[in-house]
């Protein structure tokens, strides 16, 4: 193992570096945008039961 030049270790060092850190970005994204979809989620929500209390309140004009 020895045998190989010094920088061939940086190289081989190197890539697995890279690779731990494309999976730590791949998992924080992941975590970022399951945040984002939680937070559009809840806003679509909202206006739904607003549309809805919306349209509650105008039958009950309409049955008066």
């Amino acid at each position: 193992m020895l045998m190989f030049p010094w920088w061939i270790y940086l190289c081989i060092l190197g890539i697995l570096f890279s690779g731990y850190m494309v999976l730590k970005s791949a998992k924080e994204e992941k975590l970022i945008d399951e945040e984002y979809i939680e937070k559009e989620g809840r806003v679509f929500m909202e206006k739904i039961e607003q549309d809805r209390e919306r349209r509650n309140a105008l039958r009950e004009e309409a049955a008066e």
